[in-house]
């Protein structure tokens, strides 16, 4: 994999004409383009067929419901044919299975989507995830969700650089490990907890790696891009 093609730039702005600037300066420079929930709350599928002209698409919805309403929400959005998308783990085996069913239909119909599981989102420290009631720490959480979205048939997780080498050691080499949380030295944290570097992401096993506000927010998205794809080469 050509080191551009592991770059997920997340365009976490709000309007469709931002969103459309940065994919038109990034067009040919990164892997994805991320459409998350404010992005696409705002202006919906139509957006996403457009920015699809300059990259293809992460869709960051992160469903979690119960399986029929899940399923039910991935047949709106699969004729949008996005490259991943994502659910979280903790929506529990059947779920998952159901997408799993609907994606490699789809994908016999000539689709590309794959699956993502989210383990545990990267905005949380040890404290919080017990406040939740976790009983394991985030690493062994994480390991575990992995392990469940791995036996249900996801094409991937979503996991934090921290956890991600324990990750790969365990669930082999083919699956697809990406991971948000990744800050080149000297930019701000913002809501990022567990975080890393690109380089050390990379070679504790990352596939991916999603970047968001240093590139987005940079005085050139297209420089600060090339910039992040030279540290890991």
């Amino acid at each position: 994999m050509h080191p551009r093609d592991r770059l997920i730039v997340a365009l976490d702005v709000p309007k469709a004409s931002d969103a459309l600037r940065l994919a038109e300066e990034l067009s040919g420079e990164v892997g994805l383009l991320k459409i998350g929930l404010e992005l696409f709350c705002a202006e919906g599928p139509d957006l996403v067929k457009r920015l699809a002209k300059h990259a293809p698409i992460f869709l960051d919805l992160k469903f979690l419901d119960i399986p029929n309403t899940v399923q039910g929400a991935l047949k709106s959005i699969l004729p949008l044919d996005p490259y991943f998308l994502t659910l979280h783990a903790t929506g529990g085996a059947r779920m998952m299975e159901g997408v799993r069913d609907l994606l490699r239909a789809h994908r016999q119909q000539g689709g590309r989507t794959q699956s993502l599981a989210v383990t545990v989102l990267t905005s949380f420290n040890e404290e919080v995830w017990k406040e939740l009631g976790h009983a394991n720490d985030t690493r062994s959480s994480a390991l575990n969700l992995g392990l469940l979205a791995q036996h249900s048939g996801m094409d991937g997780v979503v996991c934090s650089p921290q956890e991600v080498g324990h990750l790969r050691q365990h669930l082999g080499p083919h699956f697809n490990l990406i991971c948000p949380g990744i800050r080149p030295s000297g930019n701000s944290l913002g809501d990022q907890i567990r975080v890393s570097d690109p380089t050390s992401a990379i070679r504790a096993g990352a596939n991916y790696l999603v970047v968001g506000r240093p590139i987005t927010e940079a005085t050139s998205p297209r420089e600060a891009a090339r910039l992040l794809i030279q540290s890991i080469q």
